[in-house]
């Protein structure tokens, strides 16, 4: 009988950045035509603008606000996370995203940040939570780095995730011009 073995598990997004939880929403990410996937790879440079994000409760209705978060549990190395987590739009934080609707109709809290992996590959991490209510008053970080996704959903009352998703990403070559 085959095992069935959890890709955010797998890629250590479980143990680095949440806990384990059980998927109650689906969230789809896509940079232009490309949808993110569990442990998938995306160039940098296919991920200059904010990525087209949706999110559906499977047990709740359209009037659910969530929370994301995006962050970066790889910085500024993969050997040597001491930076961990970065926080992106993947850096970033949206809240009071309605139920069924993409994250532009969300508040954006920290400004969407692309990846710029300085070394190694890098996972990035988007991890959706469910609001129990409004957010009234949130603080944007006053820096990006070392910010912890459990701390801040245990700031803000969020519970565990209700959805997440990772895809890989690592520095491109540049362009040699002679």
């Amino acid at each position: 009988m085959a095992r069935s073995v959890d890709p955010l598990v797998v890629g250590n997004v479980v143990g680095d950045v949440i806990d384990n939880f059980a998927r109650a929403a689906d969230m789809t990410v896509h940079y232009g035509p490309k949808q993110v996937t569990n442990g998938c790879e995306i160039k940098p440079s296919a991920t200059v603008h904010r990525p087209n994000l949706q999110i559906a409760g499977r047990h709740f209705d359209d009037n659910k606000l969530f929370t994301l978060v995006m962050t970066d549990p790889d910085a500024p190395s993969p050997s040597e996370p001491n930076m961990r987590e970065w926080l992106h739009w993947y850096e970033m934080i949206v809240t009071d995203i309605p139920g069924a609707a993409d994250a532009s109709q969300g508040r954006e809290i920290v400004p969407y940040m692309g990846p710029r992996p300085p070394i190694g590959i890098h996972r990035y991490v988007f991890v959706a939570f469910r609001q129990q209510n409004p957010m009234v008053v949130m603080m944007a970080p006053q820096v990006r780095h070392n910010f912890s996704t459990r701390a801040f959903a245990a700031q803000y009352g969020l519970g565990l995730p209700v959805a997440a998703v990772y895809f890989n990403a690592q520095k491109e070559p540049a362009n040699k011009k002679r």
